[in-house]
């Protein structure tokens, strides 16, 4: 594995019945990027997604993360990565701190005084200072959003998978939530992997883009924005110059 590579994925296929839904896909992922995976509905961009966190198995194929093989080391790897899903995920039973502590209680042994420290870092860390004490009911779409990265973090993972994080969210919102990615990158260096197909948001935040095509079942073309706005490949360039 290419030392400046987090994430190699070589010849990966997922097959669903009789349809073939990614086939020998290949790329990398560098240390501390922020790398999208984007393209149009039925593209794959969740299948991808599911296998690099675990949630399927690929048919075949091959998955090194932080230079452990996937087929191995999955439980090991689970623990140096975050997950932020597309709805969030937050119990809503649960304060913002009580989201947060399930996380420390499943996963170590640490005492209450020192998980209600780390909630607050956690919390600051995204904005959400004084709201720990709130129900995911009684705070706005984009902290809820908030709330969910603060609790994908909880470990400190050197990844950050993201789901559509700004699905369901106003312009003002999402570009809150771009700027505190952009912000958590820079700051604690976390290589985040997002997947989206929102144009502003990719605009803003990516460092490389990997563009998947139903019709080929896999890549089209991976870069930077600004290469993929300027391709070649007439479809590649008619989605990245799409109005909306």
């Amino acid at each position: 594995m290419n030392s400046s590579n987090i994430i190699e994925v070589r010849d990966l296929t997922k097959i669903y019945g009789d349809l073939t839904v990614i086939k020998d896909l290949s790329f990398n992922v560098k240390k501390g990027e922020i790398f999208y995976i984007a393209g149009g509905s039925g593209c794959g961009k969740s299948t991808v997604l599911k296998q690099l966190i675990g949630l399927e198995t690929p048919d075949s194929g091959e998955i090194y993360i932080d230079g452990l093989d996937y087929y191995t080391d999955i439980e090991k790897i689970k623990q140096n990565f975050g997950v932020l899903f597309q709805s969030g995920g937050l119990f809503a039973s649960l304060t913002l701190a009580e989201n947060i502590a399930a996380v420390y209680k499943k996963f170590t042994t640490l005492d209450e005084a020192i998980i209600s420290d780390l909630i607050d870092m956690k919390l600051a860390s995204v904005g959400l200072s004084g709201f720990r004490d709130y129900l995911p009911s009684e705070i706005s779409g984009g902290m809820k959003k908030r709330a969910a990265i603060a609790r994908a973090m909880a470990l400190d993972p050197k990844i950050l998978f993201l789901d559509e994080p700004s699905s369901g969210l106003d312009p003002i919102s999402s570009a809150s939530v771009d700027n505190l990615i952009k912000e958590l990158n820079t700051s604690l260096g976390i290589t985040m992997i997002i997947i989206s197909h929102d144009l502003a948001s990719l605009f803003n935040t990516a460092d490389r883009v990997l563009l998947l095509d139903k019709s080929v079942k896999g890549e089209l073309q991976t870069g930077t924005p600004e290469e993929l706005r300027n391709s070649s490949i007439d479809l590649v360039r008619n989605f990245f110059r799409r109005e909306n």
